[in-house]
């Protein structure tokens, strides 16, 4: 493939992961409080219980896009903080990305521009979905980039 000196090419890097909602359920009754402030922010623990009913759905969803991040992001450690990594809700309803400390750093040193990220939940399960972007600049010599990148599953 020949490309055009210095145009832009994205590179699109995916992450997905899947989550029983039930196993979260179990967690929230078994630890409480003390599991919530260990995996979640204030504002996000507030925006799940908002519906009590939905709560585990909601923890789950936002569990998985927090397990999908990790999956992007690749540390070499495997592990980061997941109150790094905070799911916002924009007033259309929408999910949103914010990264934080080391999660941040990573995003930035892989040079993502943008993100996407997409919750689901239904019966026994939630999934999530992150696409970060890199808009980086190719040259004729440079080879054809990889269109999007597949991560593991791991849970």
């Amino acid at each position: 493939m020949n490309l055009v000196s210095h145009s832009l090419m994205p590179r699109v890097v995916v992450g997905t992961d899947l989550v029983e909602i039930s196993a979260v359920a179990e967690a929230i009754r078994t630890f409480g409080d003390r599991y919530l402030r260990r995996l979640f922010t204030p504002d996000e623990i507030a925006t799940c219980q908002a519906t009590p009913a939905m709560a585990s759905q909601r923890f789950a969803a936002r569990f998985a896009a927090k397990e999908a991040t990790v999956k992007v992001l690749r540390p070499n450690t495997g592990w980061l903080s997941p109150r790094d990594i905070e799911i916002t809700q924009e007033s259309s309803g929408a999910p949103s990305l914010i990264l934080r400390g080391e999660a941040q750093t990573l995003a930035a040193q892989a040079g993502f521009d943008g993100w996407s990220v997409s919750l689901t939940h239904e019966a026994a399960y939630a999934s999530a979905v992150v696409v970060a972007i890199h808009l980086s600049a190719q040259t004729s010599n440079d080879p054809a980039p990889q269109e999007s990148e597949e991560h593991e599953t791991r849970s």
